[in-house]
């Protein structure tokens, strides 16, 4: 057990090493990935411009934003402008939901440096998923892939990947078209991918037979709508019955994932099911949401304990020099059978990075860290 004086440095050493290596993830191929695209590049770009632009990337640099947010180190912004100045040189691939996802940290340096072509980029960006990417019944934002069209399909990833985009750049440039379409995306998904029984999410819906596939309570994506609705309410200003709307879908959300944490202060990748392995990015989504809503007053203190819970392990599964270990690769939507996301293979991964520098900069913004 710690005291707080040596949790405390423990937090500090491993976020050093975590951002110390994030430019080597960052950077490192994702052959899978890659060989994918070789054969599903649904746009026909060269596939070497979605090597390092793709969602696994995005939320590692919101990350590394934040951490610079906290830090004011001159030296993490440089790497931020130096991935976003190179991206840009060589072209970014073509746009849909998943390229989209590091958009949301260059609307932050946009506004942060004052850069026109980062606000021209984030505007091009922007106006495309408004009118250009294609929407299902409804007018949910369609989840089209680098390499699927998964046609009529909202999935929860959809939130953090583009829909947070739209907002923080409404934000910033006073665009209430953007802010409001930001906010009915988020109701659209709670709307269909909510589990009435639990409160958690399911991972996505499809218009076309009108089921939510498999029925799989998935981690990650469950952890992307605990990062993105405090974000969200935190980012843009909401009226009293939208604001209580998504509030009150967050606290069903976050009482189930009490229920559901394990002894040990993990989450199942499968939230519901004790078979499927623990997971590290899910677990470190879901204490970083949970603590900074307590952070925001969107959560009472006594969610507190449920964050913290999760710290021990969370530490042990990062070593060292900074690699975040038990997480699972990137998953598509299974629409066969539940052991899809059972088979899923861990893989350090850039997103695994970013969730755990966040949850450990939440809790150092504790007095009692």
């Amino acid at each position: 057990m710690f005291n707080i004086n040596d949790r405390k440095n423990c937090i500090e050493l491993k976020l050093n090493a975590l951002v110390n290596n994030f430019q080597k993830v960052l950077y490192e191929d994702d052959t899978n990935f890659l060989l994918n695209m070789k054969s599903n590049n649904l746009a026909g770009d060269d596939i070497s411009k979605y090597q390092f632009w793709e969602w696994t990337q995005g939320v590692g640099l919101f990350g590394l934003w934040k951490f610079f947010e906290k830090t004011k180190d001159i030296k993490y912004l440089d790497m931020l402008l130096k991935y976003y100045d190179e991206r840009i040189e060589t072209g970014l691939p073509s746009k849909n939901i998943n390229t989209c996802a590091p958009m949301l940290t260059l609307s932050y340096l946009a506004e942060f440096t004052k850069n026109d072509l980062y606000f021209e980029l984030c505007k091009e960006w922007a106006e495309w998923i408004m009118t250009e990417l294609p929407k299902t019944k409804e007018g949910g934002f369609q989840h089209l892939t680098s390499d699927t069209l998964n046609e009529q399909e909202l999935w929860d990833d959809t939130l953090v990947m583009a829909v947070l985009f739209l907002a923080n750049y409404g934000r910033i440039v006073n665009n209430q078209s953007y802010m409001e379409e930001a906010k009915y995306q988020f109701m659209l998904h709670i709307k269909y991918l909510t589990d009435k029984k639990t409160g958690l999410w399911f991972h996505g819906w499809s218009f076309q037979g009108n089921h939510n596939f498999t029925n799989a309570l998935w981690g990650r994506g469950n952890c992307w709508v605990t990062v993105a609705i405090p974000e969200l309410l935190n980012m843009i200003s909401c009226e009293a019955s939208t604001h209580r709307f998504l509030l009150e879908a967050f606290k069903a959300q976050a009482k189930a994932l009490k229920h559901y944490q394990e002894d040990t202060g993990m989450w199942h990748t499968l939230i519901d099911d004790k078979t499927s392995y623990v997971e590290t990015s899910a677990t470190c989504g879901f204490a970083y949401g949970i603590l900074r809503a307590v952070h925001l007053g969107y959560l009472p203190e006594s969610y507190h304990d449920c964050a913290y819970k999760a710290l021990s392990p969370v530490l042990k599964y990062i070593t060292d020099d900074g690699i975040v270990n038990q997480v699972s690769y990137g998953t598509a939507m299974g629409r066969e059978s539940i052991q899809f996301y059972k088979n899923i293979e861990i893989k350090s991964m850039p997103y695994g990075q970013a969730l755990a520098i966040l949850f450990l900069l939440e809790i150092l913004e504790d007095e009692k860290a």
